[in-house]
């Protein structure tokens, strides 16, 4: 199998990293100084096990690779607002018997994928990676390199998961078939609405109650659309098979995704498909959500006026909260 990496950033690199290490067919696309560095350099991949430069094949868009080749699988590993980009430059390109995979937070990635093609997958993804300099990515799980699983979209497993899932295992991740893997990003999507707040709100702030209120409110639309997500138990279960976190000396972790985004200035955010993904629902659904409606904003502003991360505060956030 050829593993294309389509946004080779902190999840994607770090991915495509691993299963380079274990002999696998693996080709990053990537773009700007992060695409020239690998090009140039190779993939400086930090980890607790220490670092290595990995001469990973490196490209910048689909038009420079063959993909009409049943073996490709192409993991989507971008942030969900470049997803229909993405889409539209392997669209065409792609064997009609290739696979995809949407190795993403949120849940609109993959009704996205499936407009384009067939064989569409969902992986969920917990995985503690950084990518805040060209050419470099960290991460510092130890144990297993974090939870990859992965099934058909919108359900089932196939022979294709099967062979998946056990590339990642080899690679080191915790990675089992799932033909209900949506319900796992369902449930992933519940932690991922305190994404903005860790990016947003200024250190020491006390957003117990927000994150709680945000959750509140998608589990009321949840209900409303009638969707299955996984319980709490049933996310610490899997959990426990998952990573563990150890220091890298010289590397000092930091916040996620969104954090990460805001402070490189990348100029977008994700949240108007995490925290907007509740927004939507509660609008098609006849479910109030104020609290996730003022993260979408606060992410807007942070965006748009480049305030860097953590600029708000509590009291900004409900003010928003209350004129929306």
């Amino acid at each position: 199998m050829h593993f294309i990496i389509y946004g080779a950033g902190g999840i994607g690199a770090t991915i495509g990293a691993r299963l380079f290490q274990q002999g696998e067919q693996v080709t990053l696309i990537a773009r700007g100084a992060h695409k020239e560095r690998l090009q140039a350099e190779g993939l400086k991949f930090v980890s607790p096990d220490g670092q290595v430069q990995l001469s990973i094949p490196t490209v910048g868009h689909p038009e420079e690779l063959d993909l009409n080749d049943s073996n490709a699988f192409v993991m989507l590993c971008m942030k969900s607002q470049h997803t229909e980009d993405a889409l539209r430059a392997v669209a065409g390109r792609l064997h009609q018997q290739a696979g995809i995979t949407c190795v993403q937070n949120g849940v609109a990635n993959e009704r996205m994928s499936l407009r384009y093609f067939k064989n569409t997958y969902a992986t969920v993804v917990n995985l503690p990676a950084m990518h805040l300099e060209p050419g470099e990515v960290v991460t510092h799980a130890t144990g297993v390199g974090g939870i990859l699983d992965t099934g058909c979209y919108p359900g089932g497993v196939d022979a294709r998961a099967e062979v998946v899932t056990q590339a990642l295992t080899k690679a080191g991740f915790s990675a089992e078939p799932d033909g209900r893997v949506m319900r796992q990003k369902y449930a992933k999507l519940l932690v991922n609405l305190g994404n903005i707040v860790q990016a947003g709100f200024k250190e020491g702030e006390d957003t117990k109650r927000i994150t709680k209120v945000m959750r509140d409110e998608a589990l009321a639309c949840y209900e409303a659309g009638g969707i299955d997500c996984a319980s709490r138990d049933e996310v610490r279960d899997r959990r426990a098979a998952g990573y563990r976190l150890e220091d890298i000396p010289g590397y000092e972790r930091t916040a996620g995704s969104s954090w990460q985004s805001l402070a490189r200035g990348t100029g977008d955010i994700e949240t108007e498909f995490l925290n907007g993904e509740i927004s939507l629902l509660g609008r098609l659904h006849g479910v109030d959500t104020p609290y996730n409606d003022a993260a979408v904003e606060i992410a807007r502003r942070s965006v748009t006026q480049s305030l860097g991360p953590r600029y708000f505060s509590q009291n900004d956030f409900m003010t928003i909260a209350h004129q929306l």
